[in-house]
């Protein structure tokens, strides 16, 4: 009797241990040095572009660029996560994986309502990827046909996908770079358009059935950015003071503002053929080091959310972390603003994002703060008639410096001993954006996290992006020149 008794405590002592360890690698995961706690990353491993951004039965999907058997760059497959919130994330398993026709490249996902496809059964909306297929052994015989356009379908609301038999639905015309399709339904005529990154500039396509493509014009030789080859691009309509415009983003690696990778746009009209744009202005969605690839979800009504890889193609590779590599920005809303008779687009965070709000630090103006948690919100109000700045650190001695520069009339953010610097030159280099309101009067937005910060000024009209490595989380804030009128922390979504 006893020895029964002795064996089941054993027993139950042995079940308890192992529940305390499962428990603390539980804890461990997603709070790894660095590990943002309000930006999605994955589990482990390689991340890039965001993909196949769509909104469907309560769900927003993402897909993205991803690599399971590294930390670097490798074989393309398509990782996702879902949320309900938009700050809350579950990642799925691998949605695609690579195959004859090569890696999976960037794309974007529709919902099919009208069949069109033919891909639904028994009254179910597909849900439709276009993807870009890369063939590594083209490449590396010298071809330049490597990229084809391609299609998968799926009726369990994105949980599991079947590739198309007639793959791939466009074929390269013989350009090395001919990838990344973003597909919209162009209701007023009845036709599926796709917006392609063609090397240095865009070609539209459009389809009646996903399946069978035909040209319809280029865009962009002679205008914009052209400092590196045109990525991930969009094609969505804003409006402003009632009028409507067309938001065509192009994403560029290199030749950003402040070097390497950042995401350029246009403003124009399209007419279902062909995109205009209403002048040759160059524009930035953000003027961060580390915002690239970013587009918008699809099927979302009136919001138009975008979201963006946070990272810079110059260092990416070489970032400290090991288990895990790179995040995604806060979910943003787009709109159209004006300056000085231009128009732009403005982004501000999702509202879902103050869901994550805690009570807010007492504190009085141009004071230090100290024990703030890794991630916080910070609202900044300074008068722009001088310099002024705040400047985030830790015990260590290790700061951020985000600020304004009166001379430059721009904002800045100098990372040259923000911590880790020494994996890339061009990391130190301190970024700079223009201010595009006339007000004396600026107001900040800071979104920081462990390892990131995102700038909004005036409302959204600026916006910078930077990641940072600090040994330790920072916990302490000075302000120059400026009133710090909310801060608070954010609960992790982890």
């Amino acid at each position: 009797m006893y020895k029964k008794i002795i064996t089941l405590c054993l027993l139950f002592v042995g079940y308890l241990c192992h529940f305390a360890k499962a428990q603390e690698s539980v804890t461990k995961e997603y709070h790894e040095q660095y590990r943002p706690q309000v930006h999605f990353s994955p589990k482990a491993h390689w991340m890039n572009d965001p993909n196949g951004m769509v909104y469907f039965k309560g769900i927003y999907h993402l897909f993205f660029q991803y690599y399971p058997n590294g930390s670097t760059w490798g074989p393309m497959h398509w990782g996702h996560a879902t949320t309900k919130d938009l700050v809350h994330w579950k990642e799925l398993p691998i949605a695609l994986y690579p195959d004859s026709l090569g890696y999976i490249f960037s794309g974007s996902a529709v919902v099919d309502s009208n069949n069109t496809s033919g891909f639904g059964k028994n009254g179910k909306s597909p849900l439709v990827a276009i993807f870009t297929s890369h063939d590594p052994k083209a490449e590396k015989a010298g071809s330049v046909n490597t990229e084809n356009e391609s299609l998968a379908y799926s009726l369990d609301n994105g949980v599991t996908w079947t590739k198309y038999a007639g793959n791939p639905v466009l074929k390269n015309p013989g350009i090395r770079d001919f990838r990344d399709p973003k597909v919209m339904w162009y209701a007023k005529e009845k036709k599926w358009v796709m917006t392609l990154a063609t090397k240095d500039h865009i070609t539209f396509y459009s389809s009646p059935d996903l399946k069978n493509w035909k040209k319809e014009s280029e865009f962009g030789k002679e205008i914009g950015a052209h400092g590196g080859v045109w990525e991930c691009p969009d094609l969505f309509p804003l409006t402003l003071n009632g009028k409507t415009y067309w938001v065509l983003i192009v994403n560029l690696n290199p030749g950003g503002p402040n070097g390497g990778s950042a995401t350029q746009y246009f403003i124009g009209q399209f007419d279902g053929n062909r995109f205009s744009s209403i002048d040759d202005q160059t524009r930035w969605l953000d003027y961060g080091p580390d915002e690239y690839a970013g587009v918008t979800w699809g099927n979302t009504g009136n919001r138009r959310i975008f979201l963006g890889w946070m990272a810079n193609w110059a260092y990416t590779q070489q970032v400290p972390t090991t288990k895990w590599r790179n995040a995604m920005t806060i979910p943003r809303e787009l709109a159209l603003f004006e300056s000085n008779g231009i128009i732009y687009v403005g982004s501000t965070p999702v509202k879902e994002l103050f869901l994550l709000l805690e009570k807010p630090v007492k504190e009085k103006a141009s004071t230090k703060s100290k024990r703030l948690s890794g991630q916080y919100l910070m609202r900044v109000s300074a008068n722009t008639g001088s310099d002024f700045s705040i400047t985030l650190s830790n015990k260590s001695g290790e700061k951020l410096i985000i600020g304004y520069d009166k001379a430059k009339d721009q904002y800045f953010i100098d990372r040259a001993k923000s911590g880790r610097v020494d994996f890339a030159e061009s990391f130190s280099k301190v970024a700079y954006a223009p201010r595009f309101s006339k007000e004396v009067n600026s107001q900040l937005l800071l979104v920081v996290d462990r390892s990131t910060v995102e700038l909004f000024a005036d409302g959204g009209k600026t916006v910078m992006t930077g990641v940072f490595f600090p040994s330790t989380p920072y916990d302490d804030f000075t302000l120059k020149s400026a009133k710090a009128t909310q801060l608070t922390p954010l609960n992790p979504i982890w």
